[in-house]
């Protein structure tokens, strides 16, 4: 699967105007890394961890798959952008980009909805 590599993003919401062929491109590759039910799995026990973050060793047990399958997965929604990385000894540790996640969102918004208000609304439910 080809996925493209993040860029400052943002285009407008899908629903509410035209999108352009790249745009369109690049959020099809980022859609195709979450279109996977192991991915999908893996984006949720991650933000079900108390610290927001976790290893590859969090997740082959409760997924059922290999190392080396858990780590491709993770490497492709890293690759889309939608997973931060870093290393700790010989761990890898992930953690989600909220922000990449709110643009997957706001790309799907509705026409008649104000997603800058909606954004900065959930901004000040963070702090």
């Amino acid at each position: 699967m080809s996925i493209p590599t993040p860029r400052a993003w943002r285009c407008a919401p899908v629903l509410q105007s035209r999108l352009g062929r790249v745009d369109a491109e690049e959020l099809a590759g980022i859609f195709k890394a979450i279109a996977d039910p192991a991915r999908l799995r893996l984006l949720s026990l991650i933000a079900a961890q108390p610290s927001g973050e976790a290893c590859v060793c969090h997740f082959t047990k409760p997924l059922g798959l290999s190392q080396p399958t858990v780590s491709h997965h993770l490497k492709l929604l890293h690759e889309a952008g939608l997973l931060a990385r870093q290393r700790r000894a010989s761990w890898v540790y992930y953690r989600i980009v909220p922000e990449r996640m709110a643009e997957l969102r706001d790309a799907l918004a509705l026409p008649g909805t104000d997603v800058k208000s909606d954004v900065r609304r959930a901004e000040r439910a963070r702090r």
